[in-house]
């Protein structure tokens, strides 16, 4: 079993930065998956970036060159590093967990068993 907990969010003017931090605890596997996702009330959750133990990342091409995904690895703890922020990107940002080896991490909700409480953006305009 796996619990995260998210950190960082807040309130950012159009154009600023905020990091976010996910500390997991518990039983953590060597091999994973970890990836954040955002979701606006009212729509379905959607990837944003994830990372394996290998340090491989993939990123949604709406944050590509703006957003950068890392992990500590002794730690573990997972970051997300946003900069240019805009409105668009107003939402409560999770951090998930799905333990195994992969080829690559699916860039899809269904595939992460672990989920941190979420953490909430705003920018404003």
């Amino acid at each position: 079993q796996v619990q995260l907990a998210e950190s960082g969010g807040g309130s950012v003017e159009s154009g600023g930065s905020l990091r976010l931090s996910c500390v997991p605890t518990g039983r953590f596997y060597p091999y994973h998956c970890m990836g954040w996702f955002r979701q606006v009330s009212g729509n379905e959750r959607e990837w944003v970036a994830d990372i394996d133990h290998d340090g491989r990342s993939n990123y949604a091409d709406s944050v590509k060159g703006r957003f950068t995904i890392s992990q500590d690895k002794a730690t573990k703890t997972l970051y997300l590093q946003m900069t240019a922020l805009q409105p668009t990107d107003s939402a409560i940002y999770y951090c998930a967990s799905q333990p195994g080896r992969y080829d690559f991490c699916p860039p899809s909700s269904t595939h992460y068993h672990f989920w941190g409480p979420g953490t909430q953006i705003t920018v404003s305009s």
